[in-house]
């Protein structure tokens, strides 16, 4: 059948036919959004001609922006050779098993094995399956309860969900009744009269409470990011992290490191792990693992884990039909290679990096930010309306939607959760490029600060 293809008829086709995830499905049909047809190096181009850098890179993933052709290439050569076959009944492919030895040189040395998913919510959900697996071969069978923050995003299936911390998805569903929530290191927006440092201990050492509210011999796993990044890129206190890693230690509980966001480059280190010395039994990886040219997720298992599964006979009554697909470890061979090959991890923790945070920083004289925060490669810029209280702006949220949709008219794609403007650009942004996103996000500043009716004099 012939397809219209102007703007106005996909649209409308948009509305009609597609449910979008997280998203006023309503208010969508109704209203609809844009059509992004094309893209090339940090900027995607919609059907209406309308250019934007990218300040989210695509949804935290494309780290090497657009314009990547050996990944395209790697992609299409392996189509033609072996488009799919299962790894089920003893079988693999050559990608896959690159792709696994590759992925162990890169990550912390205790890790050897990985177990390929198509998203990170999968690869959530076998980190349950894993180490309820690990504690039953043991002879723990009764340690099958799971610790995670408030405020965590850790996927979007049920059980995913369930791992995550986030109320709005929890109103929606009913989650898994052996996953427990502690607060999460969220210093501007709740650690009050406390210093950084002192919070930091605090909030770390509700896990200790947790544990023993349920138990130690029942808990099985605390699972998080290092740096929340859904969640509003919440960076921890310095205290946090150490304190965390005593605990687990001490405890006999493993701990679980979702690097989603935070792998491959996104912090300065190759992983979050890296830049905070977290010690994790688990790392959950996707997203940036293939540039976000192909579906690709996983979970990198420590030998801890690892030899326990491979000492026992038996059967791990797991899997995915796509699990290991060809074309999507070719992919990330592709961008792995790219990775290893040139500059660009280190050349954004050494230069662009820092310039982006210093250039955000900036903002913070501005009459409504109360705090810029971020590490490496993404930040959130806090949006208020007394800095000295932090009252905010508006309810629900409302300035920073505002805000948000400001930067969207003004040609910069950024996105907001809670009252804060997040930005993760690619980490192929020049220092020029990532001049003109923070000009034009505090273009948006000045005009969501008009649009409340807030001036210098009123800022606090």
């Amino acid at each position: 059948m012939m397809m219209k293809t102007d703007s106005t008829s996909l649209r409308q086709l948009d509305q009609d036919h597609h449910f979008h995830p997280f998203t006023d499905l309503r208010d969508y049909a109704s209203h609809g959004g844009r059509i992004v047809n094309r893209a090339e190096h940090i900027y995607i181009y919609d059907t209406d001609g309308n250019r934007m850098l990218d300040g989210m890179s695509g949804l935290w993933c494309c780290n090497l922006g657009y314009s990547q052709h050996q990944i395209v290439e790697a992609i299409y050569q392996q189509l033609q050779q072996l488009p799919f076959y299962n790894n089920f009944f003893r079988c693999s492919n050559q990608p896959a098993v690159e792709l696994a030895r590759a992925l162990v040189e890169v990550t912390p040395e205790s890790f050897n094995h990985v177990f390929f998913t198509n998203s990170g919510s999968e690869a959530n959900d076998t980190n349950i399956r894993l180490v309820h697996r690990y504690y039953d071969l043991l002879g723990k069978p009764e340690k099958k309860l799971f610790i995670s923050r408030k405020n965590a995003y850790h996927g979007s299936t049920i059980a995913a969900s369930s791992l995550g911390g986030m109320s709005a998805m929890h109103q929606q569903v009913r989650g898994l009744d052996y996953v427990h929530h502690i607060g999460q290191p969220h210093w501007f927006a709740e650690g009050g009269e406390l210093s950084p440092e002192e919070f930091g201990i605090k909030v770390a050492r509700e896990l200790e409470a947790k544990i023993d509210e349920l138990g130690e011999d029942r808990v099985a796993a605390f699972i998080a990011e290092p740096i929340q990044g859904a969640g509003g890129v919440i960076v921890p206190p310095d205290s946090y992290w150490p304190e965390i890693q005593r605990i687990c230690d001490q405890r006999d509980i493993l701990l679980i490191a979702d690097e989603v966001i935070c792998g491959f480059g996104r912090t300065g280190s190759w992983f979050g792990s890296d830049s905070y010395q977290i010690k994790p039994q688990l790392m959950t990886f996707a997203k940036a693992i293939t540039n976000g040219y192909f579906p690709l997720g996983g979970v990198m298992i420590s030998d801890q884990i690892a030899d326990v599964l491979l000492a026992h006979g038996g059967e791990f009554t797991h899997g995915l039909t796509y699990s290991g697909h060809p074309a999507a470890c070719a992919a990330g061979l592709a961008t792995l290679r790219t990775l290893q090959e040139t500059n660009i991890i280190q050349t954004a923790a050494d230069t662009i990096g820092p310039h982006f945070q210093r250039r955000l920083r900036e903002l913070e004289d501005h009459p409504i930010v109360g705090e810029v925060r971020g590490r490496g490669m993404f930040a959130a810029v806090e949006l208020v309306r007394d800095k000295r209280s932090r009252e905010r702006l508006a309810p629900d949220s409302a300035s920073a939607v505002y805000c948000r949709d400001r930067a969207n008219s003004n040609g910069l794609m950024v996105r907001q959760t809670g009252d804060a403007m997040i930005t993760a650009p690619p980490l192929i942004s020049s220092t020029a490029e990532i001049d003109s996103l923070v000009e034009k996000l505090h273009q948006a500043l000045d005009e969501t600060a008009a649009h409340y009716g807030v001036s210098p004099a009123r800022a606090g």
